[in-house]
């Protein structure tokens, strides 16, 4: 187990080490010495390594409902001199350190930033009939407000070892004398007084009176804690500061240039001289009695801290005082120049700057804007990224966007500070007059493609400086801005789905691309419902096209929702005539051509896309669905070359995670809806991927986001204009077919139940009805499950189990959101056979909680899943697992195979459901399609078949059902084998 390093500071024993397990077993203790350090700093390690001869009494927490424990931990006992060498360097970020000892880092630090800055003082003692000199904290306002953090932020197990308070300041008192001759090091001085404040030697010369006299000129440092502060003020009145500086220039004419030409003229600022004390606001320093601070002890000070300022910022030597006071004006170059390189002078020896409030160091930006008619016209070019538009480049200076006449005043001035519609901003001149530059050469012709507009932002010579919009008119205004998006779709009567407001805006959206024919990607969290969105989209398609006109949708899938995208059509949009694609028994050649031209929709999965890519190109089709987009990520698979052969006039997108690994994913998405927009795979790496995965380019990527954003939907779970339309809990039943191998051992297990009924009565067929269940759901969990044989969950990398491939996928897109998920199974031996399979493909931690597992490690394991940086999926048997936990880590619930008691099923997803849930939970109740698995679903629903059947608890309901009835109930459908 991972050991963590901790740290204790106890008054009257200094520093304590100790180390505990970062996953508890047995008592959670680590042993005396010499074990677990290899992952700590080497000088920790060396200290743990030390045979541990002290101990310190450490509050164990306990198990839930449990009083905590006290108990002796073996440590390492280290005084105030080798404790400040030690903390100094301690790590503040490092996996095997506790939040504890990376507090006590964290004052020690403090503390040295304190002695650097010089607020500290020393202070004389009396200890073994000597003399010593120690430092300690001058005890300032600021050093009070530091102390007060401290204080709140301390870690509840440093506040176990007495009143916090006395803890912190025995803390700073120890530490502050070591950590302030550290910072002095070993100067050669020889006065007692030096000796003694360098050296750990005593001070030979001390007495009480010097000691009073430390004490009297330390009270005279806290007693005035007046601060100089330096305003920067604005010019009004520009002329007037003109006359008035030149007055004191000996007749000079700020006005005119050295070189005697004419130039803009130059402002003066005035530089304000205040005095701030301890706790007032800053009042004004002068020389006239009564006013402001003067003939003080203050006003002498300030004078002496604005000599110290200049010294630190020669310039301010030699600037020009305004009458009647101390204060400075500065011109506009100088100006400047204090704010780039005086500010940060001052401030080092303890001056305080303030800027004018709306004035500050501003960046320089552009925008592409691009025009277009309110609606595509005939005139356009044919189709999507094709249509003709105009653009133009705009700079920005901060918010302000210039006009063609500020940018030429601008460029001809070259100057880093200026003044812009009435406002002063400093820019960085070379870097304007390169944006400038970039806009005059990049001058748009008079009508160019979308396509080629857009190019822009990936164009070889990137823009110099950032782009932070894309704006446009007509109808790529609607392209960029949802808020001007046409009207809603009208849905027909016949669409039996009920839309939140977030999934009508989807429709919206998608029709609003079909109609540019721009191609989309619907990039929905996984359980915001793209399948209905997709489904609503051609339902209204249909019912507003003619008869001959319409022409029908691919929808490739993954194999294990191919069934999911059938039954969701036939439960939402009836009218639609869905194909599906699939199997050794699936129609080819002229009629494959014959039913794609019947349908309005055809399913199929990726492998046969690839597979049957000659005949499926070969029809008219009106627009091609990737369902799972990421199945395309790499652009060279047999799959993805595929994708982009089938000819259509529109694609679509789906997927909750464009990007896994790499931004090449993207391109290869987007490449499949837009083919060309982002450039093949080599330019795409130079301009964007590598400067950005590689370089951290925040300008590259904010140029690719540009790119890609008006073709690319994207709602998350956490957005709370999506979280105030969803339910609190979403319920799904999802569909996956069955392997040819699952399908084979199914039928047999029907026709034994069959022939073993067909003569049974009372218990005994019972008996045989009730077992048969039980064998069929394992059969459709996983062939290895029924079996019992050992074998491998793949055979040959292939799935054996569509069940098991389909919550392979539910987990990916989990884990790939940072959540967490819980999995129910009725069957600890499917839990033992999947756990491991799914530890080595997600590399993670899986805990299993089932009914061998001792309350000991059930609460441990509840424990580890519900911290923050536990494991993020946690396998229960229902049984085990579906009462009197609470499991509120997760918001996705997945049941792997049905109880078939929704009273069963709900107390199980309510160790989720229940308070303390912050998020939405997703429930996802996994069924094969063509199997008892769907038939039940469908009677439990009440949606099909078997409708007046009286469905009691459980499944006893199911042995009353005539040889029939049962026979209907258990057959295997056609569609239920995947590819």
């Amino acid at each position: 187990m991972d050991l963590v390093l901790h740290g204790l500071w106890t008054p009257g024993s200094g520093l304590l080490l100790w180390q505990d397990r970062a996953v508890s077993d047995g008592d959670g203790l680590a042993g005396d010495g010499g074990e677990g350090h290899d992952d700590l700093p080497p000088f920790l390690a060396r200290v743990m390594a030390r045979r541990l001869r002290h101990t310190a009494s450490v509050t164990m927490p306990a198990a839930a409902g449990a009083a905590d424990r006290v108990e002796a931990v073996p440590a390492a006992a280290l005084a105030p001199m080798e404790a400040a060498d030690l903390l100094r360097r301690v790590p503040l970020v490092h996996p095997a350190l506790s939040g504890d000892l990376r507090y006590l880092a964290a004052v020690t630090r403090g503390l040295e930033r304190w002695a650097r800055a010089g607020r500290v003082v020393p202070h004389q003692v009396r200890l073994e009939n000597r003399w010593w000199l120690r430092w300690r904290l001058l005890g300032d306002e600021h050093q009070r407000g530091w102390r007060a953090e401290l204080l709140a932020a301390m870690p509840p197990v440093q506040r176990a070892e007495g009143d916090p308070a006395v803890v912190l300041d025995d803390l700073i008192a120890e530490l502050t004398d070591p950590v302030v001759r550290h910072v002095l090091g070993r100067p050669d001085v020889h006065h007692p007084l030096l000796v003694a404040l360098v050296e750990e030697e005593p001070y030979e010369d001390g007495s009480t009176r010097s000691e009073q006299a430390l004490d009297r000129w330390r009270d005279s440092l806290r007693g005035d804690d007046a601060t100089l502060v330096l305003r920067l003020v604005e010019p009004d009145d520009l002329d007037q500061d003109l006359d008035q500086y030149d007055d004191q220039h000996d007749g000079g004419d700020a006005r005119a240039a050295p070189d005697g030409e004419n130039r803009t003229p130059s402002a003066l600022w005035r530089l304000q001289v205040l005095v701030r004390p301890d706790g007032e606001a800053p009042q004004p320093v002068s020389l006239r009695p009564g006013a402001g601070v003067a003939d003080t002890e203050k006003f002498r000070g300030a004078l002496r801290a604005l000599a110290e300022a200049a010294g630190a910022y020669p310039p301010l030597a030699r600037a020009v005082t305004a009458p009647g006071s101390v204060d400075l004006l500065l011109p506009t170059e100088m100006v400047l120049d204090f704010v780039v390189s005086g500010v940060r002078a001052v401030q080092s020896v303890g001056v305080d700057v303030l800027l004018p409030r709306e004035w500050a160091r501003v960046e320089t930006s552009m925008r592409l804007t691009v025009d277009a008619p309110p609606s595509p016209t005939t005139k356009d070019s044919a189709v999507g990224l094709d249509r003709l538009v105009e653009y133009d480049w705009q700079v920005a200076v901060g918010d302000m966007v210039l006009s063609a006449e500020e940018m030429a005043r601008l460029a001809s001035s070259k100057a880093d500070l200026v003044r812009v519609r009435g406002k002063w901003v400093h820019a960085d001149g070379a870097v304007l007059a390169r944006a400038i530059d970039y806009v005059e050469r990049h001058r748009a012709p008079t009508s160019v493609p979308l396509a080629s507009a857009l190019g822009q932002l990936a164009a070889s010579e990137p823009p110099p400086v950032p782009v932070t919009d894309v704006a446009a008119t007509g109808w790529v205004a609607a392209l960029l801005d949802s808020d001007r998006r046409p009207e809603p779709v009208e849905i027909p009567s016949s669409v039996r789905a009920t839309l939140r407001p977030y999934q009508e805006r989807g429709v919206r959206w998608l029709a609003f691309m079909s109609s540019l024919g721009l191609g989309a990607i619907l990039a929905d969290d996984m359980g915001l419902g793209k399948t209905v969105q997709i489904l609503v989209l051609l339902g209204s398609e249909r019912a507003a096209t003619p008869a001959q006109d319409r022409r029908p949708t691919l929808v490739v899938a993954p194999m294990s929702v191919v069934g999911n995208w059938a039954r969701e059509a036939a439960t939402f949009v009836p009218d639609l005539t869905v194909h599906v694609h699939h199997g050794a028994g699936r129609v080819t050649g002229e009629d494959l051509q014959a039913v794609i031209a019947s349908s309005d929709v055809v399913v199929t999965t990726y492998a046969l896309l690839a597979r049957d890519v000659s005949a499926l190109a070969a029809a008219r089709w009106r627009r091609v669905v990737l369902d799972e987009a990421q199945h395309i990520k790499n652009s060279g698979t047999a799959q993805a070359r595929a994708a982009r052969a089938v000819p259509a006039e529109h694609r679509i997108a789906l997927t909750g995670t464009p990007v896994e690994n790499r931004l090449e994913e993207l391109r290869s998405i987007v490449d499949f809806c837009n083919p060309g927009l982002l450039g093949g795979a080599a330019v795409f790496r130079a301009r964007f991927a590598v400067p950005i995965e590689r370089e951290g380019d925040q300008h590259a990527l904010a140029r690719l986001r540009s790119l890609t954003a008006p073709f690319v939907l994207r709602r998350v779970k956490t957005d709370r204009t999506v979280i105030a339309d969803l339910p609190e809990k979403f319920e799904m039943t999802v569909r996956t077919n069955l392997t040819a191998e699952q399908a084979s051992l199914y039928q047999a297990v029907v026709d034994e139940t069959m022939r073993q009924i067909d003569d049974a009565e009372g218990m005994e067929r019972k008996g045989a009805v009730l077992a048969a269940l039980t064998r069929l759901k394992q059969v459709c969990n996983h062939p290895a499950h029924f079996l019992a044989d050992g074998s491998t969950v793949l055979r040959r990398g292939r799935h054996r189990s569509g069940k098991v491939a389909l919550v392979e996928d539910i987990l990916d897109s989990v884990l790939a959101d940072g959540e967490k998920a819980l999995v129910f199974t009725q069957f600890a031996a499917f839990g033992r056979l999947v756990v491991p399979y799914l530890e080595d493909r997600f590399g993670v931690e899986v805990p299993f909680l089932h009914g061998g597992v001792r309350k000991r490690g059930r609460d441990e394991m509840v424990a580890r899943f519900q911290s923050s940086d536990g494991p993020p999926i946690l396998l229960a048997t229902v049984k085990a697992g579906g009462t009197g936990l609470t499991l509120t880590a997760a918001n996705h619930v997945v049941h792997l195979d049905r109880w078939w008691n929704p009273a069963v099923e709900n107390q199980a997803t309510d160790r989720a459901f229940r308070i303390g849930q912050r998020r939405d939970v997703q429930v996802r109740k996994l069924v094969c399609v063509g199997t008892v698995e769907e038939r039940i679903d469908e009677i439990l629903t009440g949606k099909a078949g078997l409708a007046d059947m009286a469905v009691g608890a459980g499944e006893n309901w199911i042995t009353e059902l005539s040889t029939g009835e049962l026979r209907s109930l258990l057959s295997l459908s056609d569609e239920a084998v995947g590819e």
